[in-house]
């Protein structure tokens, strides 16, 4: 079974700590939100959970390998900006992981495809970036990332960049594709609501140096639907997450 386990992670640049003891765990099929205030360390534990920056301590270990400082090895990981190769196609940005490890065109070809049909984008296979608005663009960076099949896929604000309106529709089109594939996610976000709305289970994190202010299950089954925003419930939740994280801040 998919497991991801991260273990007294710890993290400072030039002497100020962002990262202290900082461990958690997301199992098969589970999508975790990190939530909380921007510049708290959520964006760095999800870099170094991808090898991209390294930890001054601790350990990451996914399907019972350690992988710690090391990138690629079932990632996949959505930024903020779709960061596509401007000089490739929808369709070739999207087969580009693929290409890196090593399969064949014609069959990393036919898998792109097959996720870019995923996401809404049939048609424009042959669109160059610079084509697209902002929430395609997005699209084909979810493509991407799905296309290589990862046991983890790490989101880092996915969505933060996009009006509410794309953000919404992106938000279920996320939600449909995540149904479909189950893979493991870890999603950075510091909307309270987007993470209620997506997640299974939501880690708030604190001001800087982060630590987990609180765990919360979200309790809602899927199917998710709009009309959830407006229960009572997630009402109630919603104010709980903020009078927890701005008493932080004012701590």
């Amino acid at each position: 079974m998919a497991h991801l386990n991260v273990s007294s992670i710890c993290k400072s640049f030039e002497n100020t700590p962002v990262l202290l003891d900082q461990s958690l765990e997301v199992q098969e099929g589970e999508f975790v939100a990190l939530l909380g205030p921007s510049g708290c360390g959520k964006s760095t534990l999800l870099q170094i959970i991808n090898g991209l920056v390294p930890a001054d301590r601790g350990t990451v270990v996914l399907d019972g390998k350690d992988i710690t400082g090391k990138t690629g090895a079932g990632r996949g990981m959505v930024f903020q900006g779709a960061d596509l190769f401007p000089w490739r196609t929808a369709l070739e940005n999207v087969a580009f992981g693929l290409e890196v490890m090593g399969v064949g065109k014609s069959e990393r070809l036919k898998q792109a495809s097959h996720y870019l049909n995923l996401v809404g984008l049939r048609g424009f296979e042959n669109a160059w970036p610079h084509q697209l608005s902002g929430g395609m663009q997005q699209r084909v960076g979810i493509a991407r990332a799905f296309c290589i099949r990862p046991s983890l896929l790490l989101m880092d604000e996915p969505f933060g960049a996009l009006d509410v309106q794309t953000r919404d529709v992106l938000q279920d089109e996320l939600v449909r594709i995540w149904e479909a594939e189950r893979k493991m996610v870890l999603f950075v976000t510091h909307g309270i609501e987007e993470a209620l709305y997506l997640a299974d289970r939501i880690l708030v994190f604190s001001k800087r140096p982060a630590h987990v202010l609180r765990e919360l299950v979200v309790p809602y089954e899927r199917p998710r639907h709009e009309s959830m925003k407006l229960d009572p419930l997630f009402l109630q939740l919603r104010r709980e997450i903020s009078d927890l994280l701005r008493h932080d801040m004012n701590a």
